[in-house]
């Protein structure tokens, strides 16, 4: 075999790990959706109060934060053994599916059921963490750096589908009994799962060749812990901008029940935009791109506040979708660049974990009512702009100075 056809076998071989992990976002997030969507007719099953179902998701967004950081580093010491990581996987989903599938059917049984109704979304949280970072680790440590930025954006285009068909799965399943919804994602999405072994092993047998001695993992330095900081506050400002503000932009100029049309705009943007800015990523790194398109998403922010019209509306989501697209693909670039010496399960997590602490905190808005409270009406509006624009600023000048750094040393 000629080096070429290698290179050619290899490039298949990403694009087929790339698609899986596509698919495993696309029906992980797809199962989020089911659940949210049936969790206040289940826990109303069970005697749970509607105000409290609020509470039992920031709970789950709590434990996210902890457990996506714990699961990626799980990842970084299983993933040198070539099989393991998928076994572990595997297990961990086998009994997430079961404590997911089980909810709607121990929620039938009547308020007696309660405690064990929260024990199973405990274990379902807990354990479907196993789903976010580790299987994206196999990028960082089974690829070569040149073709991280691609495969990362087809990761998160399952990201990206389930957001743009989530209205519409909410319409179709809102009257529909919950149990076959459960039992049909929970064994999809186990059986897609069971295939990441095989993926695994077929990263790891094209995986290129490195001359560079194995250093172990170190702990994480000033400008990993500044990314994730900023990591935080760009989640933030999605969840504020798209979560709280972009229904209410839409309803000045048309009625609720043409949200589930207009919303997945956003969605749009993000799919489209994460290819092209994957090439920039390629050649400029990821903490760039990053902080470009937090710039460009806070003016596109302003755009949706300011807009006149609809059409205005829908260009200015379209562009704020497109940067988020470009952030959250790049972030997933850069956590795996930082963390290339043994920790890129680690920084994933912290990547996943600081989206969890972001929704988390957005629901604990929604909890408080703030944005029913006239005070705080001008921070609603203008906080996901200064969160993209002051993020993407930061990020913008660490990536010059690290590029400045680089140049030096090259002079030396």
């Amino acid at each position: 075999m000629t080096s070429t056809d290698v290179r050619a076998d290899s490039g298949a071989g990403a694009s087929r790990t790339g698609i899986y992990l596509a698919v495993l976002q696309l029906i992980f997030t797809l199962g989020w959706t089911t659940y949210v969507v049936y969790l206040p007719k289940l826990a109303a099953q069970v005697g749970i109060a509607p105000g409290m179902v609020i509470f039992i998701l920031m709970l789950d967004q709590a434990i996210f934060t902890i457990s996506d950081t714990a699961m990626g580093i799980a990842a970084d010491k299983i993933a040198p053994f070539i099989g393991r990581l998928g076994v572990f996987v595997g297990i961990l989903t086998a009994i997430s599916c079961a404590a997911f599938v089980a909810l709607p059917f121990v929620a039938g049984t009547g308020p007696g059921a309660q405690i064990w109704f929260i024990v199973l979304i405990l274990i379902w949280v807990v354990t479907s963490s196993a789903l976010r970072a580790p299987p994206l680790t196999l990028l960082g440590k089974h690829r070569a750096r040149s073709q991280v930025p691609l495969l990362a954006a087809l990761a998160m285009l399952g990201y990206g589908l389930a957001g743009a068909v989530s209205p519409y799965l909410g319409m179709v399943l809102r009257n529909e009994d919950p149990r076959l919804p459960f039992l049909i994602s929970g064994v999809v999405l186990l059986l897609t799962t069971l295939a990441l072994s095989k993926v695994e092993r077929d990263a790891a047998q094209q995986a290129p060749a490195s001359s560079e001695p194995v250093v172990p993992p170190k702990a994480l330095s000033q400008v990993p812990l500044i990314f994730i900081a900023s990591m935080v506050i760009l989640s933030l400002g999605y969840q504020l901008h798209f979560s709280l503000n972009s229904s209410s932009f839409f309803l000045r100029f048309t009625t609720a029940d043409q949200l589930p049309w207009l919303m997945p705009v956003f969605w749009i943007g993000f799919n489209i935009a994460m290819f092209p800015a994957s090439v920039v990523v390629k050649h400029r790194g990821g903490l760039i791109v990053m902080g470009a398109a937090g710039l460009f998403g806070a003016l596109a922010v302003l755009g949706a506040e300011l807009s006149g019209s609809l059409n205005m509306l829908i260009a200015a989501q379209f562009v704020a979708g497109a940067a988020w697209g470009c952030m959250l693909m790049s972030a997933v670039s850069a956590a795996l660049a930082i963390g290339e010496t043994g920790a890129e399960g680690k920084v994933i997590g912290l990547v996943f974990s600081a989206l969890a602490l972001a929704t988390f905190a957005r629901m604990a808005a929604v909890a408080g009512g703030l944005q029913k409270l006239p005070e705080y009406a001008p921070l609603l509006q203008w906080a996901p702009i200064a969160c993209w624009a002051v993020a993407g600023a930061g990020l913008l000048v660490i990536a010059a100075s690290r590029a400045q750094r680089s140049m030096q040393a090259s002079k030396v």
